[in-house]
Order: C-alpha cells, then sequence, then structure tokens
C-alpha cells in the first residue's frame, strides 16, 4: 500500500467518528485505530515500502494570487472530481451563477462519490483545483464572486 493512500486513510479515520479501520489488499492488511489523543497505523503483515526518492529539482515557484472571494472548501480529504462521470460535463464552469445547495463537484473518498453542495450564493470566478487531483479537509475548490 503506497503511503499516500495510507496518510489519506489516517486523516479519514483522525476526522471522523470512527475508532477503527481495517483493510485488506493483496500487499497485505493495515489496521488504523483512533487512541484517545492520536491515530495509530499499524500494518498487520509486512507491507513493501519502496526506498525514498530524492525528489526533482523544482522549477522556480511563482506565487499564484490568493482567492480574495466568496470559497467553496473541502468538507473531506479525498479525490476532486468536476463532473459525475468521465467525459460527462462538468457540474459548473467559470462564470455560472451558483445556488446555496446546488451541487458543485465530487470529492472520492474511500471509494464513496460524495456530492458536494455549495454553502453560498455567487458566480464561479475560479476552479481552484484540477479534475482528479487529491484534496485536503477545508482545501479551496472554487472562487465566487
Amino acid at each position: 500500500m503506497d503511503l499516500r493512500k495510507l496518510k489519506t486513510l489516517v486523516d479519514l479515520v483522525s476526522e471522523s467518528n470512527i475508532s477503527e479501520l481495517e483493510i485488506t489488499e493483496a500487499e497485505g492488511k493495515v489496521r488504523i485505530v483512533k487512541a484517545a489523543a492520536a491515530v495509530v497505523a499499524a500494518p498487520t503483515m509486512p507491507v513493501y515500502m519502496p526506498a525514498p526518492v530524492a525528489p526533482p529539482e523544482a522549477a522556480p515557484a511563482v506565487a499564484a494570487p490568493a482567492p480574495s472571494g466568496k470559497i467553496i472548501k473541502s468538507p473531506m480529504v479525498g479525490t476532486f472530481y468536476r463532473a459525475s462521470a468521465p467525459g460527462a460535463k462538468p457540474f459548473v464552469e467559470v462564470g455560472d451563477t451558483v445556488k446555496q445547495g446546488q451541487p458543485v463537484c465530487i470529492v472520492e473518498a474511500m471509494k464513496i462519490l460524495n456530492e458536494i453542495e455549495s454553502e453560498i450564493d455567487g458566480v464561479v470566478r475560479q476552479v481552484l483545483v484540477e479534475n482528479g487531483q487529491p484534496v485536503e479537509y477545508g482545501q479551496a475548490l472554487f472562487e465566487l464572486e
């Protein structure tokens, strides 16, 4: 099981009311138990961990302007999708008017597709996340005006 997947599972358990989670895959089994003050991930079978690789040299970072309008944030950790299916029309595009309660995207967490609804009214100024990109809890997804 790769480290990103394991981290996502640990984050999901720590942010939920679940106290214990056990996942079995071809590579082995992982059991995550939430302690009173911490979350512990304990592999119950050996898990192959590839050797660390030095990160590639990064190009000079260009600071993106911070969103200044109203923000729709991710309510969970998962994978962001703009449409309900591959090839389908996105829920919203830049320039679309969004009403409170209107679906704006999907965040997939643990193989469950969670439709995310807008909590505010406005016009979509900017989509801040690429389709298929992992998102964190509280991460800005859309900027509205």
